[in-house]
């Protein structure tokens, strides 16, 4: 493993409870960061915050809740002081059907969670770190949101709108050290898989190139060097992880 310096630095990493947040919190608290997990289920990152030790803070917040996702900004400035670090990693995958059978409901529930979630979390957080000139943001989007996959029409659409965000979120605060990037990974092995069907899952597989799922290290190395103080001048850009199927 390489060795990337965040001693000193607050991290919010949402959707930490598991999966691809889990896994980046551990990387960046193996850093030295104190690192705050974001995720909906209080039981389920309680947990994980004792698993993961020293540095690991638990916050049960909904980030499609706005009032939510702000008392918990709020709560982490208090107890630290500084938030330098925002990783936008919550989401879910949503139903597979074609668009015109997609239920409506799930397709806002969708966008709610997937990129309004970030919206709402940059908007609470942003201000803080302008106040610094310092920062630095990781969006989870996906390979979904460059290439759209069928019967994920909701998934694609808030994933591509993820990037965007990050093209103009970045673009805005290009005047200081904030630096504002998204990673587009392939599918990994999460219980996300758990809400989609068995084609979809080997749809995905077989449009990768190396031929296998991307591990959730892998997520988490690349990410750990996004909000680390290295990355100086890259911003508002995209960040592919799709093992070679989409590398634009």
């Amino acid at each position: 493993m390489n060795q990337i310096d965040l001693a000193g630095r607050c991290a919010v990493v949402t959707g930490s409870a598991q999966g691809i947040g889990r896994a980046i919190a551990a990387r960046l608290l193996a850093s030295g960061a104190q690192v705050w997990l974001w995720d909906i289920d209080a039981a389920l990152v309680a947990e994980t915050a004792k698993d993961l030790g020293d540095g690991a803070h638990p916050m049960r917040v909904d980030v499609a809740d706005p009032d939510s996702v702000e008392d918990a900004a709020q709560a982490v400035m208090q107890q630290a002081g500084q938030i330098d670090i925002l990783v936008n990693n919550a989401g879910i995958s949503g139903a597979n059907a074609p668009l015109w059978e997609y239920p409506t409901d799930e397709w806002r529930r969708v966008i709610e969670i997937n990129l309004n979630g970030v919206f709402n979390c940059c908007k609470a957080v942003v201000p803080f770190m302008r106040e610094v000139g310092y920062g630095r943001i990781v969006n989870m989007a996906s390979v979904a949101g460059k290439e759209g996959n069928p019967n994920a029409s909701a998934y694609s659409t808030s994933k591509a709108g993820v990037i965007a965000l990050t093209k103009s979120l970045g673009k805005e605060l290009a005047d200081l050290d904030i630096a504002v990037n998204c990673i587009t990974p392939a599918a990994a092995r999460t219980s996300l898989f758990d809400q989609m069907t068995e084609e979809h899952v080997a749809y995905m597989l077989s449009k990768i190139p190396r031929e296998r799922f991307v591990a959730l290290d892998e997520i988490a190395g690349m990410v750990a060097w996004l909000v680390s103080a290295e990355n100086s001048f890259t911003t508002a850009a995209t960040f592919d992880l799709s093992g070679g199927r989409a590398t634009y």
